[in-house]
This record gives structure tokens, C-alpha cells and sequence, in this order.
């Protein structure tokens, strides 16, 4: 059952709250263990599948923002005092996603059970990550909880906006491919008919390239439906393929190999992988468990195999620097070599944080001058369909008038 309630602490302070229990009873022996007593006390309402807030909730998502959001303004109210349960009955009050506000709750109720908050987090999968685990368990652990939920706060802010940055030096590109592709297929459905007929009449002999662009012309024109179809069909199938493990490694493979992608790509599993293990070893979580959580933050299945490698290495008692300086094609050497310096000093941890610092900045300098550099690239592109679409189109008429002349 969900209730709201307002309760009056021992010193009179006197707030507001919303908890689930099985029933009133007890939530009041639970406020009681908490230091207070209930003022007054309201069950929520509840239709189940048929409200709906029930199916508002069910198909809400939880975006990455909201999640830094959690982690971050959590950890402010512990460090300005609030106990665990109280704090997360406030995020649960402010919070407007419904999802999102039902998980809060169900971990507000399981902290006042007296379950650990890191297993009460790792009953949310969808929600919450390993790594936001990891930290909290880590926090709770070594008694700051706090410094641990501002730390992985940070890390994923800090991969959220890596994410978006790449995302925006896509933007253009895309709109760009996109509109190529809307006024080709304009271009074949208006324009081409009409000189197709053009040289039907006049019975000219067109060259290859005319007639498969004439072809492709028919076939839209006379089946738009199935055309359309069959478009959104291979889009599909090459997003589903994608999806699979021998898709995503084909994907993951051509990534590394396209021109400034692939130096994108290896910069920026980089950073995540140095990010990830300095802020989980900063925590004290141990190395073995930083490497499980790395290989699950690094998305390229090519750097996962490394961050797998890594670990059994770690296991049977060898560096960690040395598996990632052997993997120079993947990770850049400067990733061995910082790793080989903080472990000759004792800092793994700072030097890992340095190397996320260094290689996020090259991500951002990177992503800011992509389009710049991704622009050449797309006039050659261009000018090679446009160039093929006139010479094809218009080299039929230009024979026909000198056979005239």
C-alpha cells in the first residue's frame, strides 16, 4: 500500500512524506524507528491496471539525464544532513516522471525495511547501472555515501556529454545525407518520367548508366507503396542486424576502421575506460570488479575483449598497464604508458583521472571541428551523385543534338 503522510520529528520539526508498507500499522512502527511519529495519514488510491498513472508509469522511460539528476541531488541532501529514507521521500515528491517516481519510492520502502541501498538499487537494472551500483556499495561501505553518489555523478555526466557531443557533430552530416536523398528520390519521381519519355519518343540509344536511372524511375513511380515499403525494410533489417552480436561486431569493426571515426572511436572508449576504473578505484572498490563494471560502460565489443583480457591478466597477478600497452591498436600508447607510471607510484587512480581529463578534451576539440573536417568529404560526395545524375541524364540530349546539328 502507498501512503502520504506528514510526521513530527523529536526536535518538532515537522515534514512531509510518502512511503509504501503493507499497512499503517507499519509505517507507524517505521517513522517511530526513524525518530518521529505520524501527524496524519492518507492512502493513495489505486485502480492497478485499469488507472492511469498505472499505465503512464508502465511506459515512462527513465533518460540518462534524470538518473545524473538522482545521483547527484541525492547526494547533496546526505551531505546536508537528511537521513537516507527521508531524502529519498523528498527526491520522490519533486520528481516528475512517474517511472522514475515509483522507483524512488520502492527504494524509500526498502531502506526503511532495513535493506542495504545498493541492493535495493540493484533491484532496477533498467535504472540504474553496475557502476552506480558499485559506487554506492562502496560508499556505504566506507561510510560516505555522499562523496560516492557526487563522484558517479560526475562520471556520468561526464559520459552523457561525450555521448551528446558526438551525437551533435552527427547532426549535420545526417541532414545532409538525408536531404541528398529526399531530392534524389524527388528528382526520380518528377523529373526523370518526363525525360524518359522525352527520349522514348524520339527512340535515342541511352547508355547504361540512363537506362538503370530510368529503371530505378519506373519502378518508384509505378510501385511507390512497395518501394516505400521495401526502403523502410532495409532500414529495419540493417537496425535489427545491428542489434545482433555478429551485427554489432561488424559495426563495431567498421567504426574503427572509417576515416576520423575511427580515431573518435578509440579516443573516446579511452576516456570512458579511464574514467570508469578512476572513479571506482578512487571509491575503493576493488580491481577485478572496476574491470567487470569498465567492460559493461565501454559499448565497442573490440574494447571489452581488451577490458576481459585485462582482468584475467589482473587475476593471475600481472599489471594491468601491460595488457593496454600491448593493445596499442586499440587503446592509444599514452593509455599503457600513464597506467605504467601509476602503478610505479602508487596513483593508478590520479593518473587514470588524468587520462580521462586528456582524452575527454581531445573528444571535445575533436567533435567541435568535425563538421569542418567532415565537410569535404560530403561536397565530394554530393558532387559525385550529382556529376553521375547529369552526365546520365544529360548526355542522352546532348547526342541527340549533334546528330540534329
Amino acid at each position: 500500500m502507498r501512503f502520504a503522510y506528514t510526521a513530527e520529528k523529536n526536535d518538532g520539526e515537522v515534514y512531509k512524506g510518502i512511503a509504501q508498507a503493507q499497512d499503517r500499522f507499519e509505517l507507524y512502527e517505521i517513522i517511530r524507528r526513524e525518530g518521529a511519529h505520524i501527524i496524519s495519514i492518507n492512502e493513495e488510491v489505486n485502480r492497478g491496471v485499469f488507472s492511469f498513472s498505472y499505465w503512464n508509469a508502465k511506459l515512462s522511460s527513465v533518460s540518462e539525464y534524470e538518473k545524473i539528476l538522482f545521483a547527484r541531488n541525492l547526494g547533496a541532501m546526505l551531505g546536508a544532513g537528511l537521513s537516507l529514507a527521508r531524502a529519498l521521500s523528498v527526491m520522490e515528491r519533486q520528481i516528475k516522471n512517474p517511472k522514475m517516481s515509483n522507483i524512488v519510492s520502492e527504494l524509500s520502502s526498502d531502506v526503511r525495511r532495513g535493506e542495504s541501498f545498493h541492493a535495493s538499487l540493484a533491484k532496477h537494472p533498467a535504472a540504474f547501472s553496475k557502476l552506480l551500483v558499485a559506487m554506492v556499495r562502496a560508499g556505504e561501505e566506507g561510510g560516505d555515501l555522499p562523496a560516492s553518489l557526487t563522484t558517479v555523478a560526475d562520471q556520468m555526466e561526464r559520459m552523457y556529454s561525450l555521448k551528446k557531443k558526438i551525437h551533435g557533430a552527427l547532426i549535420y552530416p545526417s541532414i545532409v545525407v538525408l536531404a541528398m536523398v529526399g531530392i534524389t528520390i524527388l528528382m526520380m519521381i518528377k523529373v526523370v518520367p518526363t525525360l524518359a519519355q522525352t527520349f522514348l519518343e524520339m527512340k535515342i540509344a541511352l547508355p547504361m548508366s540512363t537506362q538503370v536511372i530510368i529503371s530505378i524511375s519506373n519502378f518508384l513511380v509505378q510501385y511507390t507503396v512497395l518501394a516505400l515499403v521495401l526502403i523502410f525494410g532495409i532500414f529495419a533489417a540493417v537496425y535489427f542486424s545491428l542489434r545482433t552480436s555478429v551485427g554489432k561486431r561488424l559495426g563495431d569493426f567498421v567504426s574503427l576502421h572509417l576515416p576520423i571515426i575511427g580515431t573518435l572511436t578509440r579516443e573516446v572508449n579511452a576516456a570512458r575506460t579511464s574514467r570508469t576504473l578512476a572513479s571506482l578505484l578512487a571509491s575503493g572498490v576493488d580491481v577485478l570488479t572496476s574491470l567487470d563494471i569498465a567492460g559493461e560502460v565501454v559499448q565497442n565489443s573490440y574494447f571489452q575483449k581488451v577490458i576481459r583480457d585485462a582482468r584475467i591478466a589482473v587475476g593471475q597477478g600481472q599489471q594491468l598497464s601491460a595488457i593496454f600497452a600491448k593493445r596499442d591498436d586499440l587503446y592509444p600508447t599514452f593509455v599503457g604508458e600513464m597506467m605504467s607510471v601509476g602503478e610505479e607510484t602508487g596513483q593508478t587512480g590520479e593518473m587514470l583521472k588524468r587520462l580521462a581529463l586528456f582524452y575527454e578534451d581531445e573528444v571535445d576539440r575533436k567533435t567541435k571541428d568535425m563538421s569542418t573536417v567532415i565537410e569535404p568529404f560530403l561536397m565530394v560526395f554530393i558532387a559525385a551523385g550529382v556529376g553521375f545524375f547529369a552526365v546520365s541524364m544529360i548526355s542522352p540530349i546532348y547526342s541527340l543534338s549533334e546528330h540534329i546539328g
